[in-house]
């Protein structure tokens, strides 16, 4: 291409080189510009594709006809063909290469679901497979297995892990009469749950199929560029025909008239349009990458620019995700370093969160731990053991107290988690545990509300524990207790209703959130489905990375603007002079890669965006 741009005046290659070389070019490589412009001409659209394949094979075959002629006197435009089609076409690889990818997304959810189950029958256990499960069949849930059906509990008592379907951060204890749910996990205790619904008619199966019909590719940014070709493109070739005919009626010369006509269609030869989103996206995107923002596709810049509303989840997201011990109520005359010394000394070996949060408190103090003895748990409720002859209890405080003291209101009232200590029948103390929200989220959603963007919050916990965290985070429209598809369909009324809404979230219980909505972000701590599922990932669990995100894609955004209107103004300024016979289809040609290197060099400048 470089050698031939000397026109085969110079010899830097011969005209009969060029033709050799350009040809499979023109016709193999930029066969697609031909069928999809035949496509959108058959469907009375006139896209980019129409005139990419117009002027090209314009240039191309009046450089044949000249070369075939040998024709001297006049120019050839092979490097006008092969650059056009090659830089459009590098243009819609790094377009492809950056398409969402959802087969991991869905694989994630499916593993959720164990291959087997425990099964009785006739008073013996079978294991059985998944798919020969029968509503009605008795399953038995021991420590550390997954749920394969959602079912009632018949009898036991158990810790779940039900994260992953219902957002709540803390596992959740369950007994007779309990309604149980596929893909949750068993963190203590066993149970035999009725099965009342198998297979696909599971919750589990629900946010399988909710993501899967989601996560559809959105309105490319490339759709901006052939709506102005739309336009564009009929007038273009309206010109050059008017060209044509008008110049070989006024000058009796077929052959300048074609020369005229060659020219509107050289400058009018869309370079600099199939570059102005992809130089920009790529910058853009490189510019997010260094600052840990990861945009999955180009569709998320645009439709992250244009966003009015924001739904974010609570636990991992708007809060570290991991509970911590905020306070130590004393109930008797003893040391707050001895409550929590006895009550990491019952804790130690449990791992349930709350446990590994009270003795992660005791080492943070460097608290030595005594022998315990005659240790029992009570699922549900608590924990149970001999220190030094005497004996404690550590759980719900009505469990551990017989009674609910006065002081554990206010806790609960601020969304904690209230563990009471008592020694035989002594009150001790009340220990509160809460999962904090980021240092960063309160400014984060500061910047938010000041860049014109609503927040509100959704989450699977307790309202509550939900009114205490957005209460700190100064977000006012809260929505608790709320399922995977209660989200979902939240943000679909939202759409319905015109606003355009993104979405963040961190569990696999925000999937089908994530993908309905018009832009997604994810935690980089999260679960793999939700950064599997989302738009953009934001490496660093850094919520206020979010609003910069967003600043980024709105300066992405208009830098694209600006590169359109640089890929259009030298078409609108030399367009009359080519019709004019003022500007040869070499100065044309020169134009058109002015205005390509107007649209890379302003794209550029986003990397001085902070």
């Amino acid at each position: 291409m470089v050698a031939m741009f000397g026109g085969g005046h110079h010899g830097w290659l011969p005209r009969e080189w060029q033709l050799a070389l350009s040809a499979p070019v023109q016709f193999i490589v930029g066969w697609r510009f031909y069928r999809g412009g035949y496509h959108a001409l058959r469907s009375g659209a006139a896209n980019m594709d129409v005139l990419v394949a117009l002027g090209t094979s314009v240039a191309w075959l009046l450089s044949a006809w000249v070369t075939l002629a040998a024709d001297h006197s006049q120019h050839v435009y092979f490097e006008a063909s092969v650059s056009v089609i090659t830089l459009v076409l590098l243009g819609k690889l790094l377009e492809s290469r950056a398409k969402r990818r959802t087969a991991g997304a869905i694989e994630a959810l499916l593993a959720l679901s164990p291959k087997t189950a425990n099964v009785e029958r006739d008073g013996q256990l079978h294991e059985v497979a998944i798919g020969k499960l029968l509503p009605g069949d008795v399953v038995v849930l021991r420590h550390g297995e997954r749920l394969a059906v959602d079912g009632t509990v018949l009898a036991g008592s158990a810790v779940l892990d039900e994260s992953a379907l219902s957002g709540e951060s803390l596992p959740v204890a369950r007994g007779e009469g309990d309604t149980v749910y596929a893909g949750t996990q068993n963190a203590g205790g066993m149970l035999k749950v009725r099965a009342t619904s198998v297979g696909q008619a599971t919750q589990l199966a629900a946010i399988v199929r909710a993501v899967a019909q989601a996560q559809g590719s959105k309105a490319p940014i490339q759709a901006l560029a052939d709506r102005i070709s739309a336009i564009f493109v009929p007038v273009v070739l309206a010109i050059a025909a008017l060209t044509l005919l008008a110049t070989a009626w006024w000058s009796g010369s077929w052959q300048q008239a074609l020369i005229h006509a060659v020219a509107v269609l050289v400058i009018a030869c869309p370079c600099a349009l199939g570059l102005a989103t992809p130089t920009a996206v790529m910058v853009g995107v490189g510019v997010g990458a260094r600052r840990g923002i990861l945009f999955r596709h180009a569709a998320a810049l645009q439709h992250a620019a244009n966003i009015d509303l924001l739904v974010v989840d609570k636990t991992g997201t708007l809060t570290e995700g991991k509970p911590q011990l905020t306070d130590i109520i004393q109930l008797a005359s003893i040391d707050p370093d001895a409550v929590l010394t006895l009550a990491a000394t019952l804790e130690q070996g449990a791992e349930h969160p709350l446990a590994q949060a009270i003795v992660q408190a005791a080492a943070a103090r460097q608290l030595a731990l005594p022998h315990l003895a005659g240790f029992d748990s009570d699922i549900g409720h608590g924990v149970r053991g001999q220190i030094a002859g005497q004996p404690y209890r550590l759980g719900e405080p009505q469990w551990a107290l017989g009674q609910l003291p006065p002081q554990a209101a206010a806790l609960y009232a601020q969304g904690k988690t209230v563990l009471a200590l008592a020694a035989g029948d002594t009150p001790l103390a009340l220990l509160a545990l809460a999962d904090r929200l980021r240092p960063s989220s309160a400014a984060a959603v500061a910047a938010l509300h000041a860049m014109g963007v609503e927040v509100v919050m959704l989450t699977g916990d307790k309202q509550a524990t939900a009114d205490a965290i957005a209460a700190e985070a100064c977000i006012t429209q809260v929505h608790a207790s709320q399922r995977p598809q209660d989200k979902a369909a939240y943000i679909q009324r939202q759409q319905a209703a015109g606003r355009r809404v993104a979405m963040v979230g961190d569990g696999i219980n925000d999937a089908p959130a994530l993908a309905v909505a018009d832009v997604s972000f994810a935690m980089g701590a999260g679960a793999d489905i939700a950064i599997d599922t989302a738009d953009v990932t934001l490496m660093h669990g850094n919520l206020q990375h979010l609003a910069d995100a967003l600043r980024l894609a709105r300066a992405t955004l208009g830098k694209i603007r600006q590169n359109l209107f640089f890929a259009f103004v030298y078409n609108v300024l030399g367009i009359p002079l080519a019709a004019l016979g003022l500007l040869n289809p070499v100065l044309a040609g020169a134009a058109m890669a002015l205005s390509s290197v107007s649209v890379v060099s302003n794209a550029l400048l986003l990397r001085r965006w902070r």
